[in-house]
Formats: structure tokens, C-alpha cells, sequence
């Protein structure tokens, strides 16, 4: 196995997770619980790849597929900010909502042939710099260098700019935001939305450029759920994130790669594909997501590794403790 390429793989289908992170991130950080990423990943998927297959144009399908993760998240928004219900039941109900919606328009595009995708980029220069450069930099799509972007730019905009200031503000203290002039109910639409945006793109990512093609519920397979363990793994940094998203990509691409291997040093390989170990080793990365949600739902827990104070709390103006 070439660790090199197991690493560049990882780092490609890390920015799927890196996307829909980071787009957590922002809604928790405002004070709103998500875990309908799942459902916008699979619309922005569908979306995405059909709009690509009637157009030819994959610009414009990224940015149909953006446009639909961002508008199932509205329906989020609406539950969870304006009618203040539970926003772990309205999660939920919105990744339900956007399998059934992606299973019908998905309909039929399993059997469509390729599609226009993306571009991939190898970088001069940088791609000639020894083992990193073959990773980071050579042939690449243009997403992966997307995603570069804006992992820095993220954590500019949350902890050196003004607005960044309002939406920590709003996650911790929104009474307190409410007092100073920051409209709180539009400042959590508003990252909701991007949220879903962000969502989108990563559904995109996959059907666009990491792996062509409509492959039903499998196409994000559980990679939403994963994001959000990633936001608890990463305290709600979105360096962390990134981090966290490109080690869970060269550990799905290690799991193919040993699945392909017979032997491992002279003994037979006991994760070889088709041998029962293999579902063992297909559940870890799974079993980690549930281990980390199960730790970020402990209060006290939550306190220590930095949670939004208000995360998951609707907001009424007046009410004490808001």
C-alpha cells in the first residue's frame, strides 16, 4: 500500500466531511442543533448530480446542489427558531425528510451514464514539494483546494471579526446579544442556512468529483452523522475539523485497501473482502461518532470541552435564562 496515495485519497474524501463540519460548526456556534445533515448531504447529492446530467454543466449543478441543502435547512430554521420546538426531533425528522426526497428525484439516476464533473488541479510548485506536496497538491479536484480556503477563513470569520463576535455571542448569551442589538432570530436563520449551504456542497462533492454517480441512500453513507460527531471531536474549531476530516478520509481509503489485501505478513488476512471480520472494521468509524455524541450530551462534559452554552436552547426574548 502506498501511503501516499492512501493519504491524498484521504484528504479528497475528507473535504465531503470537512464541508458538512464546518457548516455544523457555524449553526451550533449560533446556538442551533442540527442533525438533519445527513438529509441536506443526500439532496445536495441528488440535486447536484441531476442537474449536472441534464446541463452538462457541473458549476451550475454545485450550485443547484448548494441552493437545495440550503433550503431544506430553512424548514429546520422554522421548527426549531421560530416555533421553538425540539431541535433534536426536528434533526431528525429533516434527515428523514431528505432520504425520502433524495430517493424519489434520485429515481432512475442510478442508470445514467457520466456525467460533466469537476475539475481536478495539481499545483506547481507546491506538488513538487517531497510527500507533502503529493498529497495536498497533485491532482486534486478543485473542491480539495476549496476546502483549504476555507478552513482558515472560517476561523477568521468566528474569532476575529465582528460578526464572527455576534454569533459567538448568540451561542453563548443571547439575551445578552438581544440587549446590545444583535437580532438574534435572524443571526441563527442566517447560519442555519449556510449550514445547509455547506451541506449541500459536500452531497455535491461526492457525486461531482470525489465519486461520480447516483448510488441511492449509500451515496453519503452515514458521512453526515460522522460530521457531527467530527464537530464534537474538534470543540467547534474549525482547524480541529479539518484535521479531524482528513484523518477519517485516509481511514475509510485504509479500510479498502486492507479489505483488498490476502495476507499481511505472511498470515492470512482476517479483513480481506467477503470474511466476517470486514463488518468489524467497517463499524469503527461509526462506533467512534457514537461514543463522541454520547460524551457531548453529558452537561457536564459539554461545559468542558467548550460547547456553545445555549446550543439546542430556543430563544425567547424576556424569558429569564435565554
Amino acid at each position: 500500500m502506498d501511503l501516499t496515495l492512501i493519504l491524498a485519497a484521504g484528504v479528497a474524501s475528507g473535504t465531503v466531511l470537512l464541508f458538512a463540519a464546518i457548516g455544523e460548526i457555524f449553526a451550533e456556534r449560533a446556538g442551533v442543533l442540527n442533525l438533519g445533515v445527513e438529509g441536506m448531504m443526500l439532496i445536495g447529492a441528488v440535486a447536484g448530480f441531476s442537474a449536472a446530467a441534464a446541463t452538462g454543466n457541473p458549476w451550475l449543478a454545485l450550485i443547484v446542489a448548494m441552493l437545495a441543502g440550503g433550503l431544506l435547512s430553512v424548514l429546520h430554521g422554522v421548527v426549531s427558531i421560530h416555533l421553538r420546538a425540539d431541535q433534536v426531533v426536528s434533526g431528525l425528522a429533516l434527515t428523514f425528510l431528505g432520504t425520502g426526497l433524495a430517493r424519489v428525484l434520485g429515481n432512475g439516476l442510478s442508470s445514467v451514464g457520466a456525467v460533466a464533473t469537476l475539475p481536478r488541479l495539481t499545483v506547481p510548485l507546491l506538488a513538487d514539494i517531497p510527500f507533502l506536496g503529493g498529497i495536498f497538491f497533485r491532482d486534486q479536484s478543485v473542491l480539495t483546494y476549496v476546502g483549504f480556503a476555507l478552513v482558515p477563513l472560517a476561523w477568521y470569520w468566528i474569532h476575529r471579526t465582528r460578526p464572527g463576535l455576534h454569533l459567538r455571542a448568540v451561542g453563548e448569551r443571547p439575551a445578552a446579544a438581544d440587549a446590545q442589538g444583535v437580532d438574534v432570530v435572524l443571526t441563527r436563520y442566517a447560519y442555519v442556512v449556510l449550514g445547509g449551504i455547506l451541506a449541500g456542497l459536500a452531497g455535491a462533492t461526492i457525486t461531482l468529483a470525489i465519486s461520480p454517480g447516483w448510488f441511492g441512500d449509500q451515496t453519503v453513507g452515514g458521512r453526515g452523522w460522522i460530521a457531527i460527531g467530527l464537530v464534537i471531536f474538534a470543540q467547534w474549531s474549525p482547524v480541529r475539523a479539518a484535521v479531524g476530516a482528513y484523518l477519517f478520509g485516509a481511514i475509510f481509503r485504509s479500510i479498502l485497501d486492507v479489505q483488498g489485501v490476502d495476507t499481511i505478513l505472511g498470515v492470512a488476512n482476517p479483513f480481506a473482502a467477503g470474511r466476517s471480520a470486514t463488518f468489524f472494521l467497517e463499524m469503527l468509524p461509526y462506533l467512534f461518532v457514537i461514543v463522541v455524541v454520547i460524551i457531548g450530551s453529558r452537561e457536564a462534559l459539554r461545559q468542558r470541552i467548550g460547547a456553545p452554552a445555549a446550543l439546542g436552547l430556543p430563544y425567547v426574548r424576556g424569558e429569564r435564562g435565554a
